[in-house]
C-alpha cells in the first residue's frame, strides 16, 4: 500500500508468468521515477502445516506431495525420509534405498528439463524483448520443433521412471514407513534402458546450450539481477554432490564455510524462519547471522557452488567448466542457474544409468523397521532447493506438529533481491511499462524456477493487469494482457 501524502507510484505485475503457481509484483517508484521498493507477493495461502495435523503418520507421504503437481516425488520422498525416523528405520535396505534414489533422479531429470525447454527456453532464444506472440513454447515448437520435441521426451523418460518406481507418473505411492512397496522389474528395466543413450547425448546437449548461452552473454548476465549470497545444500560426507542425503553445509559469498555436515535432525539450531505481512511465505535465515545477513540461496546454482566435486565424470567436468567461470568461487549469476540445471540433468541421466545396471533394483528386501521415536526430520534436494519436512507424533501416530520449509521459500528473499535489482535497472528514470520491462522482471524470477503456491505449472501466457497510479490514486499508465 502506498500511504496517503506519499508521493509514490506503483506499478503491480500480477500474476507472474511461465512459473509454478501465482504471484504478483509491486513496484513502487519515488516522486523522481527512481524505485523505492520491489516486493514478490505469494498470494495463495496452502495452510498444509495445519489441517494434517490429526492424521496418521504413515498417511504423510502420499498427502504431503499433494502440495504440488509438478515435484511431488520431491516431497513424497521426504516425507518418507521423515516418516522412515518415526519408525526407527536409520538405514534402509539396499534395494530400497536405489529404487528411492532412481525416482529420485527421475524427478530431477523431468522437472529440470520442462523448465528448462518449456518455461525458460522461450526467453533464451527469442530474447527478453521478443514478441510475446513468440516468445512462448508455442513459438519455440515452430521456431525450433527438434528442441521442443527433445524437452518433451526427456520429461516423459523422467515420467516413466516415476512411474515405474512409484506405481504413477504423479502422486505416486511407492516410498512408504521404512523402505519402498515395489523393486524395479526387468521389463521395468530394460524398456529404461531402451532410450538410456538418447537421453544422456540430449542431456550433453542441453549443458551445451545453458553453458553457451550463459558464456557468449557473460556482461548482460553479470548486471542481470546478479549480487552475492551465502548458499545451502546437502551435501555427502565426501563433499561431493548429493540430492538424495547427506548433511547440511552453508558456505559465504567468497566460499567460505559457514556450517558443515551438520545433522539433518538438528537443523533447527542452525536455520530459522521469518515472517513478513505482505507476504504468505516466510522467510529463512541462518541463525548465527541474522535475518539480514543469513539470508541465502539454493538450488542448482546453490549445489553446484557448495560441492566439493560431482561423482559423475561427465558432470564434474561441466561443474569445472561452470565454476572455472569465477575462477573457482561461488558463480553470483542468477542466470547461472539455467546452465547449474542442466549440469544436474547430466548428473542424473549418469546417475540413472549406474543404477540401472544395479541388480539390487530387483531385490525383494524392501523394508525395514526399529524403535519407534515421536520426532523425525526428512531433508532431501528437489529440483529448486533444500527441502525440509519435520514432523512429531503423539502417542497414538498422530501428526502434532508440521514443519516444511519448501526450496521456494528459501530462495524468497533472494528472489526479491532480483526482482529489486532488475526494477531499479529497467524502470528508474523510465517509469514506462512495456512488454519487455515486465518480461525483464519475470525472467529474474523464472531463473530461480520458482514453485510460488507449490502446486500446478503455469504454462504460456496467462491474463495479466498492470497498473501505474500516483499517490493519490490516479492512473498513469494500464496495460492489459489477455
Amino acid at each position: 500500500m502506498v500511504a496517503p501524502g506519499d508521493r509514490k507510484r506503483r506499478i503491480v505485475i500480477e500474476p507472474v508468468t511461465r512459473v509454478e503457481g501465482h504471484g504478483k509484483v509491486t513496484i513502487l517508484l519515488d516522486e523522481d521515477n527512481r524505485v523505492d521498493q520491489a516486493r514478490l507477493h505469494i498470494v495463495e495461502f496452502r495452510g498444509f502445516e495445519r489441517f494434517i495435523q490429526g492424521r496418521p503418520y504413515w498417511e504423510m507421504p502420499v498427502a504431503v506431495q499433494r502440495l504440488c503437481g509438478i515435484c511431488p516425488v520431491s516431497h513424497h520422498l521426504c516425507a518418507a525420509k521423515a516418516v522412515d525416523r518415526l519408525v526407527g528405520a536409520d538405514t534402509l535396505t539396499p534395494t530400497a534405498e536405489k529404487i528411492r534414489r532412481l525416482m529420485h533422479f527421475g524427478q530431477m531429470f523431468q522437472s529440470h528439463a520442462l523448465h528448462f525447454f518449456h518455461l525458460c527456453s522461450p526467453d533464451l532464444l527469442f530474447g527478453f524483448d521478443a514478441d510475446p506472440a513468440i516468445r512462448n513454447v508455442i513459438g519455440v515448437a515452430g521456431s525450433y520443433p527438434d528442441l521442443a520435441k527433445q524437452g518433451i521426451l526427456m520429461r516423459k523418460y523422467g515420467q516413466e521412471i516415476i512411474k515405474a518406481t512409484a506405481g504413477k507418473k504423479v502422486h505416486g505411492t511407492g516410498a512408504i514407513p521404512g523402505g519402498v512397496n515395489k523393486n524395479l522389474s526387468v521389463a521395468e528395466r530394460d524398456a529404461l534402458l531402451a532410450d538410456l543413450d538418447q537421453m544422456t547425448t540430449w542431456a550433453r546437449d542441453a549443458v551445451k546450450i545453458a553453458k553457451d548461452y550463459t558464456v557468449e552473454n557473460i556482461e548482460m548476465a553479470k548486471e542481470f539481477a546478479t549480487f552475492d549470497s551465502n548458499y545451502l545444500c546437502i551435501i555427502r560426507a565426501d563433499g561431493a554432490m548429493d540430492l538424495y542425503d547427506g548433511g547440511l553445509r552453508a558456505i559465504d559469498q567468497d566460499g567460505g564455510t559457514i556450517f558443515d555436515h551438520v545433522d539433518n535432525q538438528q537443523y533447527l539450531d542452525y536455520i530459522a524462519e521469518e515472517v513478513r505481512p505482505w507476504s504468505y511465505m516466510k522467510f529463512p535465515f541462518i541463525r548465527k547471522l541474522d535475518p539480514k545477513k543469513g539470508w541465502y540461496r539454493v538450488g542448482p546454482l546453490a549445489r553446484v557452488n557448495t560441492c566439493d566435486f560431482i561423482d559423475t565424470p561427465e558432470a564434474e567436468a561441466a561443474r569445472r567448466e561452470f565454476m572455472a567461470v569465477t575462477d573457482g568461487k561461488p558463480n553470483p549469476l542468477s542466470l547461472a542457474y539455467h546452465w547449474s540445471r542442466m549440469i544436474e540433468v547430466l548428473h542424473s541421466i549418469e546417475k540413472i544409468a549406474v543404477l540401472l545396471h544395479d541388480p539390487d533394483l530387483q531385490g525383494e528386501d524392501l523394508v525395514v523397521k526399529g524403535e519407534r521415536s515421536d520426532e523425525g526430520v526428512g531433508i532431501i534436494e528437489a529440483p529448486r532447493g533444500t527441502l525440509f519436512h519435520h514432523y512429531r507424533i503423539n502417542d497414538d501416530d498422530q501428526v502434532t506438529m508440521c514443519n516444511l520449509i519448501v526450496s521456494t521459500t528459501s530462495n524468497n528473499e533472494p528472489m526479491n533481491r532480483a526482482v529489486q535489482a532488475v526494477a531499479e535497472r529497467y524502470l528508474s528514470r523510465q517509469p514506462e511499462i512495456t512488454e519487455g520491462m515486465l518480461n525483464h522482471v519475470e525472467v529474474a524470477i523464472r531463473a530461480y524456477d520458482p514453485c510460488l503456491s507449490c502446486a500446478t505449472h503455469a504454462l504460456g501466457r496467462m491474463p495479466l493487469q498492470v497498473t501505474l497510479v500516483d499517490h493519490e490514486g490516479r492512473v498513469l499508465d494500464e496495460k492489459v494482457r489477455q
